[in-house]
């Protein structure tokens, strides 16, 4: 392949041109729950008011939604969809729910018989156009709050969408687009963005001249794909693109906001991955996140892997993948230059504590 390339993103972006599916809603049935209590270190009581230590919503192709829950300190919890009960149980139960009318996203509203509710959804936004379109929320902190679903979305490509897919968005308020991709991709492949959203340029490898040599084996593949990640953190591109991210959902009141990159998983990856970190979700959760990528984009990867030699295939793999590895050389690269990840947020980001407490209060429910 004669132009240069930049991650295995680009990679994606020249290959699947037409191959770009939706995969079923069922696959968004992670919900990277870590076995933390929720409980406030210093003396062991939970500050969260939200009882829910698990709950999730999956939807099924077949029009259905599988509803879990695990809640403490409560014998009952009762759920509605559309102003109607349509579950409940006790602290701990699953439900299916069949039968609700068709909908944009379909809404459920846990209520638990002590404490704070919740209102969450599947997290994958079924669309025409993309394929790995997904809520950034419906997370539970260590504290034991919840990261609100709604606000806060990441997507791969945006120039497939279809109209239908933009009137969705629009009915979905989403009201600014933030583009991480690098200017031959914008110019190739230009976003459509609903009306009456802004349109926002933060390219992560702006001004970068690494990683521009295509990798000839599957080891090479993995150390750029490292080094990327490292450069996503430390590099002057990737500081002021996630800056201009963090500042956009933490001044824009009017939400909802949406990053994206070309596959969204590396870039986008890190974006959510530092957002919930943020936030305070614990590192496992926000692993489980990152890799529900590989399950959102298998068809589209394997489609590409299809037509390649079994060669080139196994070099191409890990930069079609997300990895543990991949999301833990951002850590360390957050370790190595800022020490923590706070400093990472204000020295890096310039993301100070009184923005972050303003931005958990947005965000956070509980």
């Amino acid at each position: 392949m004669k132009k240069a390339l930049l991650a295995a993103t680009v990679v994606a972006s020249a290959l699947t041109a037409s191959l770009v599916a939706a995969p079923l809603a069922s696959a968004s049935g992670r919900d990277g729950s870590d076995g933390s209590d929720g409980r406030d270190g210093r003396d062991g009581r939970d500050r969260s008011a939200v009882p829910f230590t698990e709950a999730t919503v999956t939807a099924g192709a077949d029009g259905s939604f599988t509803l879990r829950w695990k809640a403490r300190g409560t014998d009952r919890v009762e759920i509605r969809a559309n102003g109607k009960v349509v579950a409940k149980g006790g602290a701990q139960g699953r439900a299916v729910v069949t039968g609700l009318p068709a909908a944009d996203r379909q809404w459920f509203d846990f209520t638990p018989q002590r404490g704070q509710g919740l209102r969450l959804a599947d997290r994958l936004i079924r669309l025409d156009g993309t394929a790995n379109f997904r809520d950034a929320g419906g997370y539970r902190t260590s504290t034991g709050q919840w990261v609100r679903m709604g606000e806060v979305y990441r997507s791969d490509a945006l120039d497939k969408l279809t109209e239908n897919d933009l009137a969705k968005l629009q009915r979905l308020r989403i009201k600014t687009v933030f583009d991480l991709r690098m200017e031959d991709e914008r110019t190739k492949d230009a976003d459509k963005v609903p009306a009456g959203a802004t349109y926002v340029v933060a390219d992560v490898f702006a001004g970068s001249g690494s990683f521009r040599a295509m990798p000839r084996t599957p080891d090479e593949a993995v150390k750029a794909m490292v080094d990327a990640e490292r450069a996503m953190v430390s590099g002057a591109g990737g500081k002021k693109a996630y800056t201009q991210v963090f500042e956009g959902i933490e001044r824009d009141r009017s939400r909802s906001v949406l990053f994206h990159c070309t596959a969204g998983k590396d870039r986008t990856g890190w974006a959510n991955a530092a957002l919930l970190t943020a936030l305070g979700v614990p590192r496992a959760t926000v692993e489980a996140d990152y890799l529900a990528s590989n399950d959102y984009r298998k068809a589209a990867n394997d489609a590409i892997l299809a037509r390649l030699p079994a060669q080139q295939a196994a070099v191409y793999k890990p930069m079609l993948d997300v990895r543990p590895e991949y999301l833990n050389a951002g850590y360390d690269e957050v370790k190595a230059t800022y020490g923590s990840f706070d400093r990472y947020l204000e020295d890096g980001l310039g993301i100070d504590s009184r923005e972050l407490k303003q931005l958990k209060k947005d965000l956070l429910v509980g």
